[in-house]
């Protein structure tokens, strides 16, 4: 059954309204709470502003962005914080965050190829908002990070097509 509008700007409040509780209220650590640039802006920013921007994909179906853009706005609790999903959480999204889920980037760099494409294009979407903010980053650092986005971009332009996404990555992806 397709959700209506009001049904998926609930979901959304909820996502939003746990992932601030979760990263806000019960991080791991302290720097689990806020994003590195100024030590100061709340890291819950990263992962919402990953999730609507998946949603303004209009190229892709809705199959992908309703799931989706839960998975990428929940994708660091389980890493990151104390809290876990909510409960009633669909099995779909809560496979999605499970998948999206290392113990650090370079296990994740050794175990993208195997996973699922959509596993891929939602770490395009995380990559690229890390890459937004990350000025605190040594150069050896930003390379690989960049490397490894231009790589996520590459599959996904060729799997999904031209996505906002894709464009973003792009002019993110500078060589310092």
């Amino acid at each position: 059954m397709e959700k209506t509008t009001l049904e998926i700007a609930m979901d959304m409040k909820k996502a939003i309204n746990h992932a601030i509780a979760a990263h806000i209220e019960n991080p791991k650590s302290p720097e689990d709470a806020i994003r590195f640039w100024d030590k100061k802006t709340p890291y819950v920013i990263h992962p919402i502003w990953c999730g609507m921007t998946l949603l303004t994909e209009t190229k892709l179906p809705e199959d992908i962005r309703l799931p989706g853009y839960q998975a990428l706005i929940w994708h660091d609790v389980l890493e990151d914080t104390n809290l876990s999903l909510p409960d009633g959480t669909d099995a779909v999204v809560a496979r999605l965050v499970g998948e999206m889920t290392f113990a650090s980037f370079k296990e994740e760099q050794e175990l993208i190829d195997s996973k699922e494409d959509l596993i891929k294009l939602l770490k395009l979407y995380d990559k690229t908002s890390i890459l937004l903010d990350a000025t605190w980053m040594k150069d050896e650092k930003w390379k690989n990070l960049v490397d490894y986005t231009l790589k996520l971009r590459q599959f996904v332009l060729d799997t999904y097509g031209d996505l906002n996404i894709v464009k973003i990555a792009g002019a993110v992806c500078i060589r310092r």
